[in-house]
């Protein structure tokens, strides 16, 4: 299933170190253009999703809204309630949007 697939790419990724988690680091790792890609639960807070997409675009960095929800992207990586990962690598975001996209 493709789904499947591009989760199990979010937890090669973060056990090769190449994600950040949570709102204040993805927002710096925007800011210091590390972020490739940010993958955004479906059922994240306005507030949140709103800070992030904007930091997004400003900095020109790509993010998706993933069909799934916290649960299951925190799951991803083995770690609890995570509404968004930053993609750190050019490899990775790249494979992830093929998948994505």
């Amino acid at each position: 299933m493709k789904n499947n697939n591009y989760l199990n790419i979010v937890g090669i990724a973060f056990r090769a170190g190449q994600c950040s988690t949570g709102e204040e680091t993805i927002v710096k790792d925007i800011q210091k253009r590390r972020a490739k890609l940010v993958l955004i639960a479906n059922d994240v807070g306005p507030q949140t999703k709103k800070k992030l997409t904007d930091k997004c675009q400003s900095y020109n960095i790509p993010y998706v809204i993933v069909a799934e929800d916290r649960d299951r992207l925190s799951n991803a990586i083995g770690k609890s309630q995570r509404v968004a990962i930053a993609i750190l690598d050019d490899g990775f975001a790249k494979k992830l949007k093929s998948l994505l996209g």
